[in-house]
């Protein structure tokens, strides 16, 4: 069974940090393209970063240069370090695991975890 929890939300003020931890289980981690997707209210779901077993990563063009993902395969982790935050990050973000070419199965996503940015 695919388990993917996410953690390290909160509440922050603008330009501050924050680290998003996601850990995978019930899934081929080491072979699966791993990405957070944030929905925001009222707003469809959207890609802020993916990346891939080979550690190449995607950027929304609204995060680049102050969000960065990372994986690390022994602990099954997938992390989205967040700085310079600005109110428009507000939402709930979302962890995703994509098995490449497998059976989908080993596909899921989390349940999501709040990032609310102060003015």
């Amino acid at each position: 069974q695919v388990q993917l929890v996410e953690s390290g939300g909160g509440l922050v003020q603008a330009g501050g940090s924050l680290r998003l931890s996601c850990v995978g289980s019930g899934i081929i981690f080491s072979l699966s393209v791993m990405g957070w997707y944030r929905q925001a209210p009222g707003k469809q779901r959207e890609l802020v970063a993916t990346i891939s077993p080979g550690r190449s990563t995607n950027y929304a063009d609204s995060v680049k240069g102050r969000f960065t993902i990372s994986r690390d395969n022994v602990k099954n982790t997938v992390y989205l370090q967040m700085n310079s935050l600005k109110p428009d990050d507000t939402a709930v973000y979302y962890c995703n695991s994509r098995l490449i070419g497998g059976d989908p199965k080993y596909n899921g996503w989390g349940q999501g975890t709040q990032v609310t940015v102060s003015s």
